[in-house]
């Protein structure tokens, strides 16, 4: 029980510490609100609002079917523009896309000659132009094929391939940037918060005074990871629930509060892996290094990004000792698919595993570092 008092009395201490430092609330704030919401509105996999422009040499019902196909939010209601303005518009960079269809487009198509159509694009605008190139093709070619069927006999295939999205229907990158961008948050404020607040005493001179009191090792690093690690559950819980599904309007299918006790576990592992760091640096300038180092294959190679089976297979067998890769998993699950825990049970007890074996090589870490400074 004394233990308990101990550990608990030194979080409360954690905690007031982290108040009154500004520029780290300041970065908690801003990372699971403003940027959380900036990365989920501004994914570079998706298109949104293109500036383009039509050149309609034919006047057909065909073209202007065509013309019609283009609305927003992959682009802007399309420009019609002649011959003449089509190069001056793209050198002023009025447009990302420039349509030019040519005349007689329509007597062709329908007498199978296969005419062409030209698309200029802006290629300084490379995530636009780069995705954009495959939506105009995939939107015109659909016309074009839809058009020609009304006009001549349907041949009846024996098997149609009918596509259905599921989990997330208009394929909408919000949906899949903002929990991303909220579970690498995660991870990231996790390490560097408990990381800080070791790095934080030494250099205040406040961890001399933790060393003359009757406290252990063990209840100086549990204080710190039971404080930050629920500052992050908090945090992250609101950011869930108000920017992520009130603001961003991401319909959430599974259970919150399981998605919390998965976040724990997480954070159980993370937040010792910050004091580990914390203990390998000695000012926080080295801690920002090791962060990168750290924090790059935890957010890069976990399956947030790209999916795992896309990997090699020695990376997948070596990040399956990174927690980041099982809580991915079961956020994913769990958010997304609405699984329940008879689904995530085997990430929920990879985590605790992988948790535990941090949390006793940080504790030795620890205890060397408290005995060389006794």
């Amino acid at each position: 029980m004394h233990t308990l008092l101990n550990i608990f009395h030194l979080g409360i201490k954690e905690l007031r510490s982290l108040g009154r430092d500004t520029l780290m609330m300041v970065l908690i704030l801003f990372t699971f609100t403003v940027q959380v919401y900036l990365t989920a509105t501004s994914m570079p996999g998706s298109l949104h609002k293109a500036p383009i422009a039509i050149v309609d040499e034919d006047r057909s019902p065909l073209s202007s079917r065509i013309v019609n196909a283009f609305y927003p939010p992959h682009f802007l209601v399309p420009a019609i523009i002649d011959q003449y303005a089509m190069d001056p518009s793209m050198d002023v960079g009025l447009y990302t896309f420039v349509l030019d269809i040519p005349p007689d487009f329509q007597r062709d198509v329908l007498a199978g000659r296969q005419p062409s159509i030209q698309l200029n694009v802006d290629a300084t605008r490379m995530s636009q132009a780069f995705i954009g190139n495959s939506y105009i093709q995939t939107i015109v070619n659909g016309e074009v094929s839809a058009f020609v069927q009304g006009h001549r006999a349907v041949i009846t295939l024996p098997a149609e391939l009918e596509v259905r999205a599921l989990f997330n229907p208009n394929l909408s990158s919000v949906w899949f940037g903002s929990v991303m961008e909220l579970i690498n948050s995660i991870t990231m404020l996790s390490i560097i918060l408990t990381s800080a607040a070791l790095i934080r005493e030494r250099e205040h001179g406040t961890i001399e005074h933790l060393l003359v009191m009757p406290l252990t090792p063990f209840e100086i690093m549990m204080a710190k990871v039971w404080a930050m690690g629920l500052v992050v559950v908090v945090v992250a819980t609101a950011s869930l629930v108000f920017v992520v599904q009130v603001v961003l309007g991401v319909p959430i299918e599974g259970s919150i509060g399981l998605f919390i006790l998965g976040m724990a576990l997480h954070l159980f592992a993370t937040t010792s892996m910050g004091i580990f760091l914390g203990t390998v640096a000695r000012s926080m300038p080295q801690i920002g290094l090791l962060m990168i180092i750290t924090l790059l294959p935890l957010q890069m190679l976990s399956g947030g990004y790209t999916p795992r089976e896309s990997m090699p297979e020695l990376v997948q067998n070596i990040m399956l000792a990174a927690p980041s890769t099982h809580f991915v998993s079961l956020a994913q699950a769990i958010l997304y698919r609405g699984a329940g825990f008879n689904i995530v049970w085997p990430q929920f007890l990879a985590l605790i595993a992988i948790g535990s074996v941090f949390f006793v090589l940080a504790l030795s870490r620890f205890r060397k570092t408290i005995g060389s400074m006794a």
